[in-house]
């Protein structure tokens, strides 16, 4: 059994940890605030720690900022490839037909990120306007590139996912905020030049890290989660 002292600090790096998950969240507007290099460093060298299949880390990281962050931006959007256009050649991140219940949960957070910005369900240009904020990574000073080497399966995608949460969770620790942004995936012709990214890797995602505007409504918004009861089976 535990010393007191020793519960006592068990229970307080448990509620770091849990706080630093449950504040983790999609921000869609940051501060102009830079930040430095050294942070950027620490973040993805305790990422790093993330499991991957006999220890292969299968991910590649572009970290822009400045002008090169500027360059893909004006790639993509100076491509005149609308996102209801854009053909996701390389992977697929979403089924081709939604059903239930992940239709209901698509739905509901669109309408209340939509809501919250005034932008009605017959706005087709406004919706627009709002998804091409992605590609400015939602003004946030630094915009991170993903990649992953195309001959890799799919063990090495699942790793992935979750080097990718230990950067927004390490980025938490230090009060920064990020959004994952699978909207660059689909427009790697465009992203490749300004990175020199070679053709043997797949542009998996973007991600979007700095400090959160708070004035912003769309940063008001608060996702729901299925109860565990709904998606868990306990057996014994």
């Amino acid at each position: 059994m535990l010393a007191p002292d020793l519960r006592l600090n068990a229970v307080d790096e448990t509620a770091i940890v849990d706080e630093a998950i449950i504040s983790r969240r999609s921000v869609r507007a940051f501060l102009p605030e830079a930040v430095d290099e050294p942070t950027l460093r620490a973040i993805l060298e305790i990422a790093a720690r993330a499991p991957s299949g006999t220890n292969m880390q299968p991910w590649k990281v572009y970290v822009t900022t400045g002008e090169t962050k500027r360059k893909i931006a004006d790639a993509i959007l100076n491509s005149g490839v609308r996102a209801e256009k854009a053909v996701w050649d390389e992977y697929k991140y979403y089924p081709d037909q939604f059903f239930e219940p992940y239709l209901t949960r698509r739905r509901k957070v669109g309408f209340d990120l939509y809501g919250m910005l005034g932008i009605g369900r017959r706005d087709v240009d406004r919706m627009r306007e709002q998804h091409d904020r992605n590609f400015t990574f939602f003004d946030a000073p630094v915009g991170m590139i993903f990649t992953i080497d195309r001959r890799l399966n799919k063990g090495s995608w699942i790793d992935y996912g979750m080097f990718l949460e230990n950067i927004m969770i390490a980025a938490r620790a230090r009060g920064l905020h990020t959004c994952p942004q699978a909207a660059f995936a689909p427009y790697h012709s465009q992203i490749r030049p300004v990175l020199g990214i070679p053709d043997q890797e797949i542009v998996v995602c973007g991600m979007a890290i700095g400090y959160e505007d708070t004035a912003k409504p769309e940063n008001g918004l608060r996702t729901e989660r299925a109860p565990v009861e709904e998606w868990t089976t306990f057996l014994s």
